[in-house]
């Protein structure tokens, strides 16, 4: 894929920008660019499918509530992750046009984004990039949102037909804030990377 258009708008709007042919080169890249740190991460499919937790846990302190060490709970380790020295996530949509969208239950995962950390890395597959802005968010609602609620077991409308985002009001629902950064904050380094194969929702 020509990541061209995005690479030049995210550069544009204050990011580092960072492109990958494959998965297994970004977790080397970040291998070796953060080392002896303490990390947080999103929930995310995208790093799941990397098995970044596991390379950069070998010589970092890192935290996800995707993986709980015996004795904590998840309120803990997603505490732990929001005061982090890094923080990485991936999205559920990225506009062409650099706009970059994302959806939370908890909302720590966006909240870790915008603000506290040195570093942030956004890791991204192929499949995230929309044409527009309303593209983009039509992707974090009614694609990403829908395949995220099936995965969490939870009986809202949209897991059980898998077909799009009925803004429900089940208290199951895991659309509890929507995140757009129209451009880097002005605190902390931001770093996006881009990855030419199909991750995550």
């Amino acid at each position: 894929m020509d990541f061209s258009i995005v690479e030049k708008n995210l550069k544009d709007k204050g990011y580092t920008v960072t492109i990958f042919q494959t998965a297994a080169e970004a977790v080397k890249y970040l291998d070796t660019q953060i080392d002896r740190q303490t990390v947080g991460f999103g929930g995310s499919m995208t790093l799941e499918k990397m098995g970044l937790y596991e390379t950069l846990q070998s010589h970092n302190t890192v935290f996800w509530h995707q993986r709980i060490p015996e004795g904590k709970t998840s309120k803990e380790i997603r505490l732990a992750a929001n005061n982090a020295t890094i923080y990485i996530s991936s999205v559920n949509g990225l506009a062409e046009t650099g706009e970059i969208i994302n959806i939370d239950g908890n909302c720590n995962r966006v909240a870790s984004i915008f603000y506290g950390h040195e570093k942030v890395y956004l890791v991204i597959g192929k499949n995230k990039l929309a044409k527009d802005y309303g593209s983009a968010l039509y992707r974090a609602r009614n694609i990403a949102s829908p395949l995220n609620a099936k995965r969490a077991g939870v009986k809202t409308p949209c897991a059980i037909k898998g077909d799009k985002c009925y803004d429900c009001k089940s208290p199951e629902r895991i659309c509890r804030g929507l995140s757009v950064l129209w451009g880097k904050p002005m605190t902390g380094e931001f770093e996006v990377i881009l990855i030419d194969e199909e991750l995550g929702y």
